[in-house]
């Protein structure tokens, strides 16, 4: 039986899909009950529980062989902090691992994970990791580049970005480079991870056939909507000083029917640095040739 945690999430969700009808048995861990139903929907049973409470996970992985690690936040709300979410929740689902007798611990970091990172998001990432590896237990880590896919958050951040006028602001150059890859192509390669056809205890790097610019992804999608807009660089620094400013601006655009996307310092600086790996290494590592970014947007975004 395959424990999944993060079933309700962009990943969670297309990976349900790709496994619906295999025939696999399944179990999915909600937070919000309300959700319970779209779960069973894809042929899984429902646990209820929070990650960041471990007395809520007790007994909800007996008899899972693997479990599925999709849990995270890119921005802090509330007591979802990136320390309880992605540090305290991965050890609790660790600690729980264990006493179930889990053979197998998959789970989703990203690229850039690092202790000695400046930002809390990449930090808390590789906390979560040393957790997984000395658990004693077999584990899989992918750290991936940007994925997209119908509901991801980063299109969906750009689309409302894009809408807000006649010009799309975008904060410093835009010259960081991504490696975006179809959510498609991600569960192509986690089905090589279930099926026992890959080394285990590795850290695999992953992203898609192109390193493209924050400005090359944002024509790209401008080009699929068939929409032409001027793009004006802001000032990171003036960006920056706006912050304390932005919760306003966001009440002010939603009374008019509009929405801003939440910005932190975080997200801005993830979004003014490289985050790449190599370009082969869907092939290299999993026999899987990801499709060019501009064919995946057609592919979801109208």
């Amino acid at each position: 039986m395959i424990f999944i945690a993060g079933g309700t999430g962009f990943v969670g969700r297309h990976l349900l899909a790709a496994l619906q009808g295999e025939g696999r048995s399944l179990r999915c861990l909600v937070r919000d009950e309300g959700k319970s139903k779209w779960v069973q929907d894809f042929g899984s049973d429902v646990v209820t529980g929070n990650i960041s409470d471990a007395e809520s996970l007790k007994g909800t992985m007996d008899g899972a062989r693997t479990v599925v690690h999709l849990v995270g936040i890119i921005e802090e709300q509330g007591s979802d902090t990136f320390e309880s979410v992605h540090v305290k929740g991965t050890e609790n689902l660790v600690n729980e691992a264990i006493a179930a007798g889990v053979k197998h611990i998959f789970y989703q970091s990203a690229l850039g994970a690092d202790p000695d990172s400046p930002f809390a998001y990449l930090t808390t990432k590789a906390k979560a990791e040393v957790i997984v590896t000395s658990s004693g237990i077999d584990y899989t880590i992918f750290r991936p580049s940007l994925i997209v896919g119908e509901g991801d958050g980063f299109t969906e951040r750009m689309k409302q970005l894009i809408s807000l006028g006649p010009v799309v602001l975008v904060p410093g150059d835009g010259t960081a480079r991504f490696q975006p890859f179809y959510i498609d192509d991600w569960c192509r390669a986690f089905h090589k991870v279930l099926a026992g056809g890959m080394e285990r205890n590795r850290v695999y790097e992953i992203g898609g056939p192109e390193q493209l610019t924050y400005n090359e992804i944002l024509q790209e999608i401008l080009n699929v909507l068939d929409l032409q807009k001027t793009i004006i660089h802001l000032p990171m620094g003036l960006t920056r000083m706006s912050l304390p400013f932005m919760g306003l601006a966001r009440s002010v655009a939603s009374l008019l029917g509009r929405e801003i996307p939440g910005v932190t310092a975080d997200l801005l600086a993830l979004l003014s640095r490289d985050n790449i790996c190599a370009t082969d290494s869907m092939e290299k590592f999993f026999g899987v040739k990801p499709i060019p970014f501009a064919e995946a947007l057609r592919s979801f975004l109208k």
